[in-house]
This record gives C-alpha cells, structure tokens and sequence, in this order.
C-alpha cells in the first residue's frame, strides 16, 4: 500500500496535523485544517480513473484555499490519499487508517465492492463517504453516511440498453466481472433490455483476477452462435461490464472467429482506460466490433467550467478525465460548504449528514447539479458514449454520443 500525502496551501503555512491549530501571523485568527481522505485506485487495475480522481480532489484543494484566503475564513482543507489497489479490504484498512488519524471526510473508493466494504464502518466512526465511481443499486441506503457522485447502475443500465435496442439488436449476451458494481450494471442492462423486447443469455461472472478467459470467450461464442440462428448476426451482440481486464480479455477474443464480428457494448468501467489504448491488439478488437460504451458526461452546457479543470488534469496525469473523477472537484466543494455552516455549532454527525446533503442538493459544479435522490445518490446526469479511433499507430478515445438529462 501506498500513501501520498498533500498540503496544498494557498498564501499561508499549514500544520500537517489534521484538524490542528495555529496563529495565523497576518489576521490572528486561528485556522482549523479540514483533512480529506481519498481512498482510490492508483496503481494497477482502476488506476486510471484512481490518479484522475487524486489530481482532481489535488486542484480542488488548491481553488478552494485560494477561495477561503480570499474571504478571510479561518480553516483551509488539505487532502492525503491511499491506494487501495482495488481491493475491498484494502480500502478497509485505509479507511480505518484515515478515521484513525481524525479523517471526518472521505472521497471514494471509486468501485462498489470497495465501497461494501467500508460503508457500515462510516456511521459509526463518524465519517461522511462520498464515492464518485460506486453504481450498485445493492448501496442505495437511506440515512447513511455515504453518498454517491455519479448516477446508479439502474440510470446506466437504461441508458445503455435502449441504445443497444436502438441500434436493432435483439439477442444480447451480457457477461460481468464479479463484484457488486458490475454485476448491478449487468442486472439493470439486461432488465431494460428485456423490457424493450429483447432477448438476453446471461452468463456468469469471472473472477475479479481473471486473466484467462479462454471459458468465457467459449461461452461467448456458443451462446452469439445460438442467438444468431434466431436473429441473425447483424442482430446480436455482447454487452460486457468490466474494468481494465477487459484489455486482456479483447486481446483473447480477438482470435475467435464468431465474437469478433459481433458489435460489443460496455460499461462505464472500460471508458477511457489508457491501458486499453496502449495495448494495440486489444484496441483494435475494440474498433472491429464498433465496441462503444456510455459514462457519466459532462454537461455541454457548463464546458466554461469544466474544461480548464480537465485541461489541468489533463497536465498532471497525461490522461483525459470523464465526468467520475471530475466529480470529486465538486465532492471537495460541496465538503467545504458543509463545514462552512456547520464550523463551530457542534452539530452531531446525525446534523452534518443532513448539512452534507442540504449543500450537495444545493450546488451545481462543474459536472452539474449534485442533487441527490433519497438514498443519497446523484439524481440525475448526462451520459457520454465513447468508442475508440486510430489515426495512424496511435489509438485514442472519441466520443460519439451523449445522452439523458
């Protein structure tokens, strides 16, 4: 495990003790540090959206304490991060870790199984959890501590779904990785899907270290064939919620004769991965089978705001960012404006929830308004529809299509 510690610091020196106290020599006023905790993936699966999200929640830290100095407020925010590699129990410790160390906020973990695993610890130790990548419907709980950036598997899965239809297929076989955000993405997929008049094989889940799938490209390839003997080939495809294996799993596939010329569609786990792109075999699979695939979008109409801060995650990362790990730049804001009417009333953490979720519903940042529905999930949001593009030998994603609201 790794942990990378950040005090950014707009115009003044800050103690390194969460939540410590000192003079500030220019207005005498004691100043409060609000540590933030973030908990993502920063090396190896998920990394992409993991080191985004950290450079985002980095930014924020240095706008809002240019924001703060400027009104004379007497706290600032500071901001240290754990790499949970993707591993739920990971994320556990690291969450007992930042409680332990007098952490009250936290962004992440960016998956469900991640989030699972720490989403009954946040009451208790009092800690508001904010994820910006976690869709499972399995998460929806009213009056929790966690709260959730981006819309639910259930918005996606109908998304996705009605795109697919759109587009005349009518035999789908879906296959997820399994953990608790890809299975729900499966599960809602194929629901809308069979509610439009569809027909769904759903296969079982691999392995969340899978890296062979010479079994699930087999299954693929009888159940595509089977469909196809119903609705012809030009009207079946494959829907596959993943992660980053998908690169490896692509890179398999490429060989079979029958899935390698179906269309494939995905989930938001797979969009913008470079490690997709860096792998030729498995980017090239991806454009023979049109494969394309939504993630939470960025509003067209709030690009004034949203796009310096991309362009400046863009600089530090070398990797576009999509609207889940923008989401955490408006995570930190949405912190900052609770603790400015909560600072000082001691409130109970019973009263911070509901000051976190009064300001959430109140705020539009930079990927939008972050109302939040009952169970404290985004409400609402655009979808983004990427598939990918080579220009020569190098290989990037495009977006072609957006919808929702």
């Amino acid at each position: 495990m790794k942990k990378t510690v950040l005090f950014v610091v707009a115009m003044i020196s800050l103690s390194a003790v969460v939540q410590s106290c000192h003079k500030d020599n220019n207005s005498n006023k004691v100043i409060k540090v609000y540590n933030v905790s973030g908990l993502f993936s920063l090396t190896g699966n998920g990394s992409t959206l993991g080191i985004n999200s950290k450079a985002a929640v980095s930014i924020a830290v240095t706008d809002i304490n240019n924001y703060l100095y400027a009104k004379n407020a007497d706290f600032r925010m500071s901001a240290d991060f754990y790499d949970t590699q993707f591993e739920p129990a990971t994320a556990a410790q690291d969450f007992a870790k930042a409680a332990a160390g007098g952490t009250h906020y936290i962004i992440g973990p960016q998956t469900s199984a991640e989030l699972g695993a720490i989403n009954t610890l946040a009451d208790p130790d009092g800690v508001i959890v904010v994820s910006q990548g976690s869709t499972a419907s399995s998460l929806a709980i009213a009056g929790d501590a966690v709260f959730r950036f981006c819309p639910p598997d259930k918005v996606e899965g109908a998304a996705i779904a009605n795109s697919i239809y759109k587009a005349g297929v009518r035999g789908l076989v879906t296959l997820a990785r399994n953990d608790a955000g890809n299975l729900g993405l499966q599960t809602a997929t194929g629901s809308s899907f069979t509610t439009l008049g569809g027909h769904i094989s759903a296969l079982a889940a691999y392995g969340t270290t899978a890296t062979d799938f010479t079994a699930q490209i087999a299954l693929l390839h009888s159940q595509v064939t089977q469909l196809a003997a119903t609705y012809g080939m030009a009207n079946v495809a494959v829907y596959l919620a993943s992660f980053e294996e998908c690169t490896e799993l692509f890179q398999q596939a490429a060989a079979d004769p029958v899935i390698s010329k179906v269309r494939w569609y995905g989930g938001d786990g797979a969009v913008l991965s470079a490690a997709l792109t860096a792998v030729p075999t498995a980017a090239d699979f991806a454009i023979a089978t049109s494969f394309y695939a939504p993630t939470f979008g960025l509003p067209a109409a709030l690009k004034a705001k949203w796009q310096p801060i991309s362009d400046l995650v863009t600089a530090a990362t070398n990797i576009q960012p999509d609207a889940f790990a923008l989401s955490t730049y408006d995570a930190m804001w949405v912190i900052e404006k609770t603790i400015e009417v909560s600072e000082n009333k001691n409130v109970t953490f019973t009263q911070l929830k509901a000051n976190f979720a009064e300001q959430a519903n109140a705020y539009t940042g930079i990927t939008g308004p972050t109302a939040l529905d009952q169970n404290g999930d985004r409400a609402g949001g655009v979808f983004d529809y990427y598939g990918l593009l080579k220009t020569g030998s190098t290989y990037s994603w495009t977006l072609v299509g957006q919808s929702g609201n």
